[in-house]
């Protein structure tokens, strides 16, 4: 799910790539699955950081309930987790110079002109 898009990091078109220390990397996709979320939370312990995506339905909210169905969990190192948020922060940066800043609205898990 996780798609790279600065030149940098772009793989050539053979697959591969250079990563940072200099050793060639090939991104396999063979067994890669893709998944839709709206909605994440990060929970952590000494050792790993956990992601979890799922997918929220405010339309069906219920007494001031709404039913996250969680549909995925990525495990990190904190290392990984503390690279993934280096790259994460600079392709917002990217996406925001491109397109405009992303408003988020208090509780919100939404883009506006989604339909959610």
């Amino acid at each position: 799910m996780l798609e790279r898009r600065s030149k940098p990091q772009r793989p050539e078109k053979d697959g591969k790539e250079n990563a940072p220390s200099g050793v060639s990397a090939h991104w396999n996709a063979s067994a890669m699955k893709q998944s839709y979320a709206n909605i994440c939370n990060v929970t952590s312990t000494r050792e790993e950081v956990s992601l979890l995506f799922g997918m929220n339905r405010p339309w069906q909210e219920k007494e001031g309930k709404v039913t996250v169905d969680l549909t995925d969990r990525i495990i990190l190192n904190p290392y990984t987790a503390k690279r993934f948020s280096a790259v994460l922060q600079r392709v917002i940066r990217e996406y925001e110079a491109r397109f405009g800043e992303i408003q988020l609205e208090a509780g919100s898990s939404e883009r506006p002109g989604n339909g959610g």
